[in-house]
């Protein structure tokens, strides 16, 4: 009986759980600010990140199509059996591809920064 009296009565001396029962409204909503606010940035920078592999990759794989090397460096491919309308159809798809992530990615970083304040 003694000890629901302590627990009743002093809140700084209590344990978290009896703290956090008693935290007022302000310091609830900053809490939770703060996590919304993390787990937003953390999300959004990832998407970030992931656009710019994604460019990377791309990029490579355009630079790629060049080498008409099919089985190692001292062969080359066949010219009858080189398709140029599939070549340049994958090629125009690979550039709108790059430009478009490339496009996302300005405006992903401009409102990152507008957004947390940051790079």
């Amino acid at each position: 009986m003694a000890e629901e009296g302590n627990v009743a009565g002093d809140a700084s001396q209590a344990g978290a759980f009896m703290k956090s029962l008693v935290r007022n409204n302000k310091q609830i909503r900053n809490e939770r600010a703060v996590a919304i606010a993390e787990d937003a940035e953390l999300r959004y920078k990832r998407s970030i990140e992931d656009m710019e592999v994604a460019i990377k990759r791309m990029k490579r794989e355009q630079e790629n199509m060049l080498d008409l090397s099919p089985d190692h460096a001292q062969s080359l491919m066949v010219a009858k059996d080189f398709d140029s309308a599939k070549y340049i159809e994958r090629e125009m798809e690979l550039g709108l591809m790059i430009r478009n992530t490339e496009i996302k990615l300005d405006i992903a970083q401009k409102r990152y920064s507008y957004l947390f304040g940051g790079e």
